[in-house]
């Protein structure tokens, strides 16, 4: 199975046991944020990534993105990440975001295949917003690679931050050269419990230069899932995780270097459920090191 799980398939598959006996009261436990290296701005650590998420612009999905957007806000977050290729997710959260007034409460990131102004400009009149949060180079590629117009698009106010992203590891040396040279103000990489390259690699550097880390695929594209299906959360873990989704995000979020998760759902309940990862204790290096141990039991 190479295709990504989705929570309602790993319910199904499992009986609905997703949940664990509540450990904590998440509503009433403060909110997780992290502040952005760069500006000392505070983000909410748990986000919404939209990738094969918000794909199509029909009624149902913007019916769904609608709650989810909802769900993000009520909750206490405000991070949305999407994308120029991601499909039509940037006409789509627009046409919700506009509709419900929710600009002002949101962080929105979307990212450009190039440096190139027309697909800057196709994405704000998408989004419809007159600048975004965060601008990033999609997938960089090549050690060489400028980030000049970026930092002139952030000068003319365009964006409030710049930053890069890559989800393939054989792209990590590039990525670790711009990083090192360009200093974005954010780098955004693939982390999860089961793959945790960027822990040895990007996160240290992240740290060096200062530069805010997004965490896209926590969720080990439905992998983490599979992996737990028909399992029940230890004891241990019942303490801090309220869900396999919360054990899976507090074991990122335990990382200070780590600014926030970035799930991708197109189900409000679900995004009430990641967002929850962002309230109660975090995990301890210990019971991180327990955390690995269990997933590679199984």
């Amino acid at each position: 199975m190479t295709r990504r799980m989705t929570r309602r398939e790993f319910a199904m598959l499992t009986g609905g046991a997703v949940l664990a006996p509540p450990a904590f009261a998440q509503t009433a436990a403060p909110l997780i944020t992290r502040a952005i290296p760069s500006s000392g701005e505070r983000l909410p650590a748990v986000g919404l990534g939209t990738a094969e998420v918000f794909d199509t612009a029909d009624e149902t999905t913007r019916h769904k993105a609608a709650a989810v957007l909802q769900a993000l806000v009520g909750n206490g977050g405000s991070l949305i990440d999407t994308a120029s290729t991601y499909g039509a997710a940037e006409s789509v959260l627009g046409e919700v975001i506009a509709a419900a007034g929710l600009r002002d409460k949101l962080f929105i990131a979307s990212k450009l295949e190039a440096p190139d102004a027309a697909e800057l400009q196709r994405s704000l009149i998408r989004l419809k917003i007159a600048k975004l949060d965060l601008l990033q180079l999609h997938n960089v590629r090549s050690p060489q690679q400028s980030l000049a117009q970026f930092k002139v698009w952030k000068t003319q106010g365009m964006c409030r931050y710049f930053g890069i992203t890559s989800t393939f590891h054989g792209d990590f040396a590039a990525l670790e050269a711009v990083l090192t040279r360009e200093k974005p103000d954010f780098v955004q990489i693939d982390y999860s419990l089961e793959d945790r390259e960027a822990e040895k690699r990007i996160l240290p550097l992240a740290g060096e230069v200062k530069a805010a880390v997004l965490t896209a695929l926590p969720f080990g594209r439905g992998r983490l899932f599979r992996a737990v299906r028909g399992v029940t959360i230890p004891d241990w873990a019942q303490e801090f995780a309220n869900s396999w989704a919360q054990f899976f995000l507090k074991y990122l979020l335990a990382d200070p270097r780590v600014t926030a998760v970035i799930p991708g759902t197109a189900d409000a309940a679900h995004m009430t459920d990641n967002l929850g990862a962002m309230r109660g204790p975090l995990p301890d290096p210990d019971q991180r090191r327990r955390m690995v141990a269990f997933i590679e039991s199984l």
